[in-house]
């Protein structure tokens, strides 16, 4: 396993990282398994949000790790409020939700402090400072040591990184989901990693079969996973390997984070790690050339 530091941090992290929403509740010795299996593989980051299963999520992620707190990099969201009757949330970026939802999360987890806590989602119309006075105030009293965001709006992500101390962005990144890329050279001037979810594209990148996805037909993502299968072939790489490598090749990429649900997920990243040493940029350099370009909406 190799480690990034986190944009402006003292946080080590696995290029490889854990989305604990694709865990599944009540299936503990499957859910205990993948988080054993994890560590075994040197995985120490471990992604979860109070948005995720109504707070049931983190309380799962508490009962998982318990002796082992220290052993992970683990990171939260906050930001969108349950509705009482359970039926959505709504955007709530104030000071006071944010102040009322750390101890929350806190307490579901059964930890005294989260290494990253990042806001989930924002809009242009978010009052900022306020936000940010949260964040700051929450690391002097050490509820949090970083804080970041979860954004794939620019407007959003490029006013944090250039106007606070967030050290990260987690935005969708993969191979079919290149629109980032516009934006790490300004992200990495400020000094900020960027943590890529998404990154096998809703399993497309692997065995599923197509269909649309963003602004690709059916067809174009049809053409995308045989010029894969090719790659794969051609070099005797995991296509898995190749997914979860793409976006370590590009600065200020730190880490690809994967949802496991299932025993057999887990263990096929035994066969990942040796492949992903093997893979550089040059690989997908037919793939890329002919694919699509397509860009946020700004």
């Amino acid at each position: 396993m190799q480690y990034n530091i986190l944009g402006k941090s003292d946080l080590r992290i696995s290029e490889i990282g854990l989305g604990a929403m694709s865990l599944v509740q009540g299936h503990d010795q499957t859910n205990g398994y993948i988080i054993k299996h994890a560590q075994e593989l040197g995985i120490n980051y471990l992604d979860t949000s109070d948005l995720y299963d109504k707070g049931k999520n983190e309380e799962l992620i508490g009962r998982l790790i318990g002796d082992d707190r220290d052993k992970w990099i683990l990171a939260s969201k906050v930001g969108n409020k349950w509705r009482p009757d359970g039926s959505g949330w709504d955007w709530a970026p104030d000071k006071a939700y944010i102040l009322k939802s750390i101890d929350e999360s806190l307490k579901r987890l059964n930890t005294d402090y989260l290494d990253l806590y990042q806001l989930h989602g924002g809009t242009i119309e978010d009052p900022f400072d306020e936000i940010v006075e949260a964040f700051e105030l929450l690391v002097k009293q050490g509820k949090i040591r970083y804080y970041g965001i979860s954004s794939i709006r620019p407007k959003v992500f490029l006013n944090y990184a250039q106007n606070s101390n967030i050290v990260s962005d987690m935005m969708q990144y993969s191979i079919f989901d290149r629109r980032p890329e516009e934006y790490f050279p300004q992200l990495q001037e400020s000094g900020i990693s960027v943590l890529a979810r998404g990154t096998i594209a809703q399993g497309l990148l692997l065995k599923k079969p197509a269909q649309k996805y963003l602004s690709y037909s059916v067809h174009e993502v049809l053409e995308i996973q045989k010029k894969l299968a090719e790659i794969s072939s051609k070099y005797d790489l995991n296509r898995l390997a190749l997914a979860l490598k793409y976006p370590l090749l590009h600065s200020p990429v730190a880490c690809s984070v994967v949802g496991i649900r299932t025993r057999e997920q887990i263990n096929s990243l035994d066969e990942v790690f040796d492949d992903m040493q093997k893979i550089d940029l040059s690989v997908y350099a037919d793939l890329i050339e002919d694919m699509p370009t397509i860009r946020y909406e700004v």
